[in-house]
């Protein structure tokens, strides 16, 4: 394989002066970085990974980290298409992309190390919890961030992008009310997690203002199985509800197995409305109504962000927050 020494001298310049140019450093001329150039195309050299490192203090290397388990990163459309945005517009920077899947605890514990240790250049985040206070550990460390969703601790330290969660929620619950619904339940996202607690409030808030009761509610974890589970005991305490808010279209899913076997029709005997609008909203008997949740567009701004850090622009944590969209179908 041909060596930078050997570019150099086919170039005519110093060794320094070929190793700037490859690695893009500005304190070379036109002529030498042409020179440069001529002689990496003539030799064929491919340069180093690491010996670049050493130069650029850069890895070309961004982690996705997900306090997930794995079983649900690989079962839930939203990661599958967040991870999918987030490679592609990654790659247009020639940027690798590393996923790192942890649970709270010591799967974390070495997360943070891995990032403290200088393997990446930045960190997406997705799914994050309360108790795993990722906001405020990638903010000490210094390493450039963004979050797809706002953390619940620690938002103000870092980027972020984030859908209006309450203002969807209060919309498409708002749909169940004009529909005539007067007894309306919610099996919610978890409530250590942003999405959960914004969806639960604008729920919460349409039906303040319509002065509808708000007791029935039931936890759920945005999986298909809790959203069955959850739905269970909805009916068990609260048989009366004849309107359901599901705060997301995977547990709504799950749901409305519960319904049928409950024989409860929908939307005649029950209306339901869920959240996301990922694909399987579409292939549910009925067709969900429900809210689109903007992955693609957060995702891509998400990846903005943090290379708006990494190239040193502003260091002064932003947020972007994009506004819902109802996709009316025939549940509800």
């Amino acid at each position: 394989m041909p060596t930078l020494d050997e570019v150099a001298r086919l170039a005519g310049v110093s060794r320094a002066t070929a190793s700037r140019a490859i690695n893009g450093g500005s304190r070379v001329s036109a002529k030498a970085a042409e020179a440069v150039a001529e002689a990496v195309r003539t030799l064929g050299y491919v340069p180093n990974p690491a010996a670049r490192s050493l130069v650029t203090r850069r890895t070309d290397t961004v982690a996705m980290v997900v306090p997930e388990s794995d079983e649900r990163v690989f079962a839930d459309p939203f990661f599958a298409r967040t991870l999918h945005v987030v490679t592609q517009a990654l790659a247009k920077r020639d940027l690798q992309v590393v996923l790192l899947i942890a649970q709270p605890g010591d799967e974390m514990q070495r997360t943070l190390r891995y990032l403290r240790g200088g393997h990446v250049d930045g960190a997406i985040v997705v799914s994050h919890h309360r108790n795993d206070a990722l906001a405020d550990h990638l903010a000490a460390i210094g390493l450039p961030a963004a979050f797809i969703g706002r953390p619940l601790t620690g938002a103000e330290k870092v980027f972020y992008t984030d859908p209006d969660n309450i203002a969807g929620a209060r919309e498409v619950t708002n749909i169940l009310i004009e529909r005539g619904c007067r007894r309306i339940g919610t099996i919610t996202g978890p409530i250590d997690m942003s999405a959960g607690t914004d969806r639960a409030a604008g729920w919460r808030a349409a039906l303040d203002a319509a002065g509808l009761a708000t007791d029935a509610v039931v936890e759920g974890d945005f999986t298909e199985d809790g959203g069955e589970a959850a739905c269970e005991i909805l009916l068990r305490d609260h048989p009366d509800i004849d309107g359901l808010m599901v705060a997301s279209d995977l547990m709504a899913a799950g749901a409305l197995r519960v319904l049928d076997r409950a024989g409860r029709r929908v939307p005649d005997d029950i209306a339901v409305v869920g959240y996301d609008d990922l694909g399987i909203a579409e292939r549910t008997t009925p067709p969900l109504t429900t809210v689109k949740n903007p992955i693609g567009d957060m995702a891509r701004e998400a990846v903005r962000l943090l290379l708006a850090q990494i190239d040193g622009g502003t260091t002064i944590p932003r947020r972007v927050v994009f506004a819902p969209e109802l996709v009316r179908r025939t549940s509800a």
